[in-house]
């Protein structure tokens, strides 16, 4: 090989190395900023962002926005900046837009009390407002605030036909995990050093099915409503006994997230007590009656009114002899809480 080539090979040799060293430079260079640049982005104030999803119709609470660090170039005039917003103003406001978590909130997501269609605002699509007269002793000495979940209890005191004056007294839940919108004609909680004000209302307004709006009214003119606060756990605990016998069923082919806000939605709607619960005044005290005691002239009527039998009887239609009317006195004797009436033999 003469030394022209080897020359030209060593040359080449030489510029491939350079290359390579400042692609290299170059590569390394081009990474060391940019990872400077999002080391070091600047924070401006601190604005009001979601802790969690917040859906149409709900209700602000404390536990639900905080304040949170926001890059300077990204703040907006619509958001909410610490040091401006007032946080109790904010509180019992209602999500006009779905917010997701960690989502600043806007002037323009929030609906507050006494806006045109605040109310309209905190209710579900088809469900309506109803409002519950109640005291110190019926809502739960006012530990109940927007957004908690209550049955419903009627008490009543039904009139027996004995004649003898005793009424029935009965308490029964008729509507379960309802969820209140408003007590009185306010849907905040007030902080006083950081702790919530229990205060005494005399009105709650929950919402409600269009039916069991109308089984309320009637409710309110029965007897007296009072309300039961719901724990949190027994949403998620009576959601697995429906899913178990089939009263809520999850479509096949649904996404996690899907399902997940199919159980969500579930858990949230009001009840009507399909088994209901009720206590009647003998279930608490031996001094009281059970059960409506007969009125002993019904009673007779009934006997002597003849008895059709039924379609699967044999033979001829046919009428069974009226039975014997007694003609003594009948006398009501109490044993406990049991209730008879014996006849007593004439001469």
């Amino acid at each position: 090989m003469d030394k022209r080539k080897l020359m030209l090979l060593v040359g080449a040799l030489i510029v491939a190395l350079g290359t390579a060293f400042a692609a290299r430079s170059l590569f390394v260079g081009a990474g060391t900023p940019q990872a400077a640049a999002a080391a070091q982005v600047p924070m401006g104030a601190k604005v009001l962002v979601a802790q969690r999803a917040l859906p149409v119709g709900t209700i602000i609470t404390a536990d639900s926005i905080n304040f949170q660090a926001w890059p300077e170039d990204m703040v907006k005039d619509v958001y909410f900046v610490e040091g401006e917003a007032d946080m109790q103003k904010l509180l019992g406001t209602v999500v006009r837009n779905p917010i997701t978590a960690g989502e600043p909130v806007t002037k323009g997501n929030l609906v507050a009390p006494g806006d045109r269609g605040f109310l309209a605002a905190a209710l579900g699509p088809g469900m309506r407002a109803v409002t519950i007269s109640v005291s110190a002793r019926t809502g739960v000495a006012g530990f109940v605030f927007p957004g908690d979940y209550v049955d419903l209890v009627l008490t009543q005191s039904v009139q027996g036909g004995g004649g003898d004056g005793g009424a029935l007294r009965t308490s029964e839940t008729i509507m379960k995990n309802m969820r209140v919108l408003a007590t009185d004609q306010s849907t905040e909680q007030e902080m006083i050093e950081g702790k919530t004000r229990v205060r005494a209302f005399s009105t709650v307004t929950v919402e409600v099915t269009p039916k069991m709006a109308e089984k309320i009214a009637v409710a309110q003119t029965l007897g007296t409503i009072s309300l039961s606060l719901r724990s949190i756990a027994d949403n998620a605990a009576e959601l697995e006994q429906a899913i178990a016998s089939g009263d809520v069923k999850i479509p096949s082919g649904l996404s996690k997230q899907q399902e997940e806000a199919l159980l969500k939605q579930a858990m949230k709607r009001p009840m009507e007590s399909a088994t209901t619960s009720f206590v009647t005044g003998g279930d608490v005290s031996r001094f009281s009656r059970k059960n409506i005691a007969p009125n002993p002239a019904k009673l007779a009527a009934q006997m002597a009114s003849p008895v059709n039998p039924g379609p699967n009887m044999s033979g001829p239609s046919m009428s069974l002899p009226a039975p014997i009317v007694p003609k003594g006195p009948i006398v009501r004797v109490s044993r406990g809480k049991d209730v008879e009436n014996v006849t007593l033999e004439t001469k």
